[in-house]
């Protein structure tokens, strides 16, 4: 197969065209808000799986992801379209496009099997011991603030906030499922640049939808302002300082607390 045609301006996409991409994934983003909420609203925040099965929770966590990361990943998807170009049809690259997509929620989705085995041991743990919810919680919340200020996250957010150069060598990719390959790389990428934050959902409750909203609005800001390394670095610190609170404040930790255990607001 040929090589695809280099990213320059005689292969940019008309702007209705760029307008409907972003379009897609706004709305496609706000349903998975709108689902999100809803079920969050019949099961509560409550510490580990909630009794729910694997293939249950990676099919929610699917419908999480795809409303928290795709407004931080829309600027790559739409580099990616305009990569395409004119060299393909309508239907060929909104097919691309949502291969792409799926690549990348495909990623998130198995970083869901590691979130759901910690959500379970934390669960089966803090139901046997409940006093040991806090020092789950400074853990949870020390390791996301150090993964902020380390090393892998400045090259991951490095990566995510400025993908071109990645983007002109995926071109070298096999054309056999090369979109859904792009999107999965890319995930990979926004993996390592944002697990810290997914697993501060732990002490705060994977159902939480303030703390969703919250790390989601974090991704963004990181991802797409011009501060945006500034801001990682006082999120990390942030970070820290609850990591420091945690063994001492249990309002911090709602999504540790037994379900028959009340919270003790300040």
């Amino acid at each position: 197969m040929p090589a695809e045609p280099p990213l320059r301006q005689g292969n940019l996409l008309p702007a209705r065209v760029l307008v409907a991409a972003w379009s897609l994934l706004v709305v496609i983003a706000v349903l998975a808000w709108v689902l999100t909420v809803r079920q969050a609203g019949d099961m509560g925040v409550e510490p580990g799986t909630m009794g729910m099965g694997i293939p249950l929770f990676l099919l929610l966590w699917l419908v999480m992801m795809a409303a928290m990361m795709l407004p931080s990943v829309a600027p790559v998807a739409i580099t990616w379209v305009r990569w395409i170009g004119r060299s393909s049809t309508g239907v060929a690259r909104a097919a691309r496009t949502a291969a792409f997509t799926g690549g990348y929620l495909f990623v998130w989705t198995a970083f869901g099997l590691l979130a759901y085995w910690a959500l379970a041991a934390t669960g089966d743990l803090v139901r046997d011991h409940p006093g040991a919810g806090r020092w789950i919680g400074f853990t949870v919340f020390l390791l996301a603030g150090l993964q902020q200020l380390g090393p892998l996250k400045n090259v991951c957010l490095r990566h995510c906030r400025s993908p071109m150069s990645q983007l002109m060598g995926y071109a070298q990719f096999r054309h056999w499922a090369r979109d859904f390959r792009v999107g999965a790389h890319h995930g990979l990428y926004c993996v390592g640049c944002c697990w810290g934050l997914m697993i501060v959902l732990i002490p705060l409750g994977v159902m939480n939808i303030a703390a969703m909203a919250g790390v989601a609005a974090v991704i963004f800001i990181e991802k797409l302002w011009r501060l945006g390394p500034a801001f990682s670095t006082a999120v990390g610190v942030i970070l820290l300082v609850l990591a420091g609170l945690a063994p001492f404040q249990d309002w911090l930790l709602p999504g540790l607390q037994p379900s028959d255990a009340p919270m003790h607001m300040p």
